[in-house]
């Protein structure tokens, strides 16, 4: 399918320009995004969406990225971390959104729904028990790992987390979050060292993660920029 097709479908969304709110975006848009998932899935193969973030058209690799959020799977996880630096503001969001979106429908469809469902959880107890069922039943499902080291470091156990956020890259090295968690589980342990690898990880997979500028600088100097 052309560029200008993919485009066409892409002009019928409600604009958003860099600054904008895009959770609030987002929720005023969700008819149009629908009508958007609809028409791609029906033209456009996830190969051809992958090809389309190479584009030397930014609106194209907006497009393409939002696309790939929506019906994409993991096979596109690389190609969408490749667009984490992208120098289009707007297409560099759209990437960092659609991996999250990747990455949380890594698993069977069974295996994502129960994913959603523990980290709606609002027992802590029913969570942990979630998550660990899940990590069980898929011990390659990277996200399943991820989220299962948030809960551990709200709650104070960052040995634990450190574990699956490790596990978590291990499945996925694209995943930046897990890696700035790592980060922030270090700090917590007061190894500033592995704390100044793991969020220079995280930048290097996403420059658009400016605030670990300062917290990085930081760690350079209390560790003699090691």
């Amino acid at each position: 399918m052309s560029t200008p097709l993919l485009l066409e479908f892409f002009d019928r969304l409600p604009p958003l320009n860099p600054g904008d709110d895009e959770e609030l975006w987002a929720a005023g848009a969700q008819a149009a995004i629908k009508t958007f998932r609809s028409a791609v899935r029906k033209r456009y193969t996830e190969g051809t969406l992958q090809r389309l973030l190479h584009s030397t058209d930014p609106r194209t690799r907006r497009a393409a990225v939002l696309a790939l959020g929506l019906v994409g799977t993991m096979a596109s996880s690389a190609a969408l971390a490749g667009r984490l630096g992208d120098d289009d503001p707007l297409a560099q969001r759209f990437a960092a959104d659609a991996l999250w979106e990747v990455w949380f429908r890594g698993g069977t469809p069974e295996q994502n729904w129960r994913l959603r469902q523990a980290t709606r959880a609002g027992d802590p107890a029913a969570a942990r028990a979630a998550l660990d069922a899940l990590v069980a039943a898929a011990p390659d499902y990277a996200e399943a790992y991820n989220q299962r080291a948030i809960h551990f470091f709200k709650r104070g156990e960052y040995p634990k987390a450190v574990a699956d956020c490790e596990a978590a890259l291990r499945l996925n090295p694209h995943h930046f979050g897990a890696a700035a968690g790592l980060g922030q589980c270090y700090l917590k342990l007061k190894k500033p060292k592995a704390a100044l690898r793991a969020f220079r990880q995280a930048l290097a997979i996403n420059p658009a993660l400016e605030h670990l500028h300062d917290t990085i600088r930081s760690l350079e100097e209390a560790t003699g920029r090691e």
